[in-house]
């Protein structure tokens, strides 16, 4: 980063920290699954539902938001992004019935939808060429450093305030607006093809790339799969499973979401030596060797140690994602194309949750072996997916005759 401008700092830590506060919201909801229960007279399993919604209509948020992204530029929609996804995530606390918390997740979830895309696409247009798998782990470390800030809110506020008061919690990114209103500027590459006035149709887009389309939608299936199987109902599995105290989880929790950011940074810049494809690969391929220990140990240091290691595995892989979905299209889609296919795999990964909790219910509540599974099975599909993938490690990021002042 010492070759970076204070502008270029700027929009990094802008992006990561929208990121890490959109990813701080959704996992509130995963550490207070049992209450919700309680509180709403269901079954952990009908509440887990919630969490299948959300992630299911976040495709609809990357299109809308993504489109919007392309017309206005990646700054204005980010911050009205933010405004959306914190609003909603209020609303959740005063949920009085267990449908209307479901109405608000689900808007939630749209809001959700589209940060990811805009903030990402913001990051890698702004940022030197040669940085881009060190961002790109960075970026990716927002994802886990938001359930690691949850973990620490939830083990700090969590007896004091309750479920309502932690989403109450949840609202506060929206004290990141004056930043990124004064001190982040508008994408150099959005504003250099505004200057060409190009339009590109997204369905045109997807029909041209039908291939590289489908591989990716079905590569962030499985992606999802892998952090979504790994860490959704992780916190549940420690509560119920192992009957931890909230202050164990939120110590385990803090402790592996640490290990998440320190290895999405490390595989995506390990990326920018050896390329997307096998930083993706050795990522994905060590984290079988861990399942036994972060599944099947018992007592709380060796899940601990277990835990730690499958997510500097699950977030190293995801480290190389955003610089690899960006590099794979074209500039004048990359608010929304990356973002939508990342989106679709989330939806066809919402199913997640429901199935875990239907596996460790049929089996006397063994949260262990889902787990396993789906984190067992996923693993070996990316590295395969990813073997027969393209390498894009220093492709341009910017349109075809389109110069951008440095």
């Amino acid at each position: 980063m010492s070759n970076w401008s204070s502008t270029q700092r700027h929009v990094a830590f802008a992006s990561f920290a929208s990121w890490s506060l959109d990813a701080f919201d959704f996992f509130i909801l995963v550490f207070v699954l049992s209450d919700l229960a309680k509180n709403f007279h269901n079954s952990i399993s009908d509440v887990a539902v919630t969490i299948m919604l959300t992630l299911a209509v976040r495709p609809i948020g990357a299109l809308i938001f993504g489109r919007l992204a392309e017309k206005f530029g990646r700054r204005p929609i980010l911050m009205s992004n933010i405004i959306l996804f914190s609003v909603f995530e209020l609303l959740s606390a005063w949920s009085p019935s267990f449908e209307a918390f479901m109405a608000f997740r689900i808007l939630y979830g749209i809001a959700m939808g589209g940060i990811w895309g805009v903030a990402s696409a913001l990051a890698m247009e702004t940022i030197p060429s040669k940085s881009r798998g060190f961002m790109s782990g960075l970026f990716q470390a927002g994802y886990p450093a938001g359930y690691l800030l949850a973990s620490i809110i939830f083990g700090l506020f969590y007896t004091h305030v309750g479920w309502r008061g932690m989403f109450v919690i949840g609202a506060l990114p929206i004290l990141m607006l004056p930043y990124i209103y004064f001190k982040v500027p508008e994408s150099p590459v959005w504003l250099a093809n505004q200057v060409v006035k190009e339009r590109v149709s997204i369905i045109g887009t997807i029909k041209d790339n039908w291939r590289v389309c489908g591989f990716m939608v079905l590569l962030m299936t499985c992606f999802n799969f892998f952090s979504h199987g790994s860490q959704d109902l992780y916190p549940t599995f420690l509560k119920v499973q192992h009957g931890f105290d909230a202050h164990t989880v939120s110590i385990i929790a803090i402790c592996y979401n640490i290990s998440a950011i320190f290895g999405g940074i490390f595989f995506g810049s390990l990326s920018e030596r050896i390329g997307r494809k096998k930083a993706i690969m050795i990522a994905a391929l060590l984290a079988l060797p861990v399942i036994p220990l972060w599944a099947f140990s018992t007592g709380s240091v060796s899940i601990g140690i277990g835990a730690f290691l499958m997510q500097f595995m699950v977030q190293g892989a995801w480290g190389v994602v955003p610089t690899y979905l960006n590099e794979l299209v074209p500039a004048n889609v990359r608010a929304i194309l990356p973002s939508f296919v990342y989106q679709m795999g989330n939806l066809l990964a919402s199913v997640n949750a429901t199935i875990q909790t239907h596996i460790a219910s049929a089996h006397d509540g063994h949260y262990s072996l889902a787990m396993a599974i789906v984190v067992g099975t996923v693993a070996l599909l990316i590295a395969i997916l990813v073997s027969r993938g393209k390498e894009t490690r220093g492709v341009s990021m910017t349109a075809d005759g389109v110069k951008v002042s440095a």
